[in-house]
């Protein structure tokens, strides 16, 4: 169900507008998706100082990459918390990924422009676990239980996604923070993998 993306069909701009509604919406911060101190750092308010040397190509593409990621995670919980008959536990989820990953998109958007970097990505760039047009159309129509099958798979690879664009800037990333993001992504994901892929079997 993994599927990917360019950027050029999932704009940044997109993404930092799907950023703006879920940050004010969220507020609380998840367990799971809270990435350690990600999300209780105060990003919103005050982006982290940064000047153009504290970070490489690496750090930069794991900011322009990750944030309309994070935004399509937040568009698809924002389908899900609009439906009703969807399991309890898994309308938890939903509210818990938007709560977190919002204001980890602001975090990101600071970065880059403290870092004097381009939002936007060139062609060629994919997105490990995007969720195509044709599947969010799906998701958008399904209900119930079938919605939250639909959508916890796709969250699964969604994740899946994340975690390896995470450990790429584990292995090639430079910043401090940018680094510790993406280590806390890897361990908080893959702790939320092994709840969806459980809560799934229970459908």
């Amino acid at each position: 169900m993994r599927k990917n993306l360019t950027l050029a069909t999932f704009t940044v701009a997109t993404a930092i507008a799907l950023a703006g509604c879920s940050a004010g919406t969220g507020g609380s911060s998840m367990p799971g998706m809270d990435h350690g101190s990600a999300s209780s750092s105060g990003s919103a308010a005050s982006p982290a100082a940064a000047t153009a040397g504290d970070h490489n190509a690496a750090d930069a593409e794991f900011a322009r990459m990750m944030i309309p990621h994070h935004a399509q995670a937040v568009q698809m919980s924002d389908v899900i918390l609009a439906k009703n008959g969807i399991p309890a536990q898994v309308t938890a989820l939903a509210g818990r990924i938007k709560a977190a990953q919002g204001p980890e998109i602001e975090k990101m958007t600071g970065w880059l422009k403290d870092w004097n970097e381009p939002a936007g990505m060139s062609g060629g760039h994919t997105m490990n676990g995007m969720v195509d047009n044709e599947d969010m159309t799906k998701l958008e129509a399904a209900q119930g239980r079938d919605a939250a099958r639909l959508f916890l798979t796709h969250m699964i690879a969604h994740h899946q996604g994340a975690v390896a664009m995470a450990q790429k800037e584990g292995t090639d990333g430079k910043n401090a923070d940018a680094l510790k993001l993406g280590k806390d992504i890897v361990t908080a994901q893959e702790a939320e993998i092994k709840e969806m892929q459980e809560l799934l079997g229970a459908l």
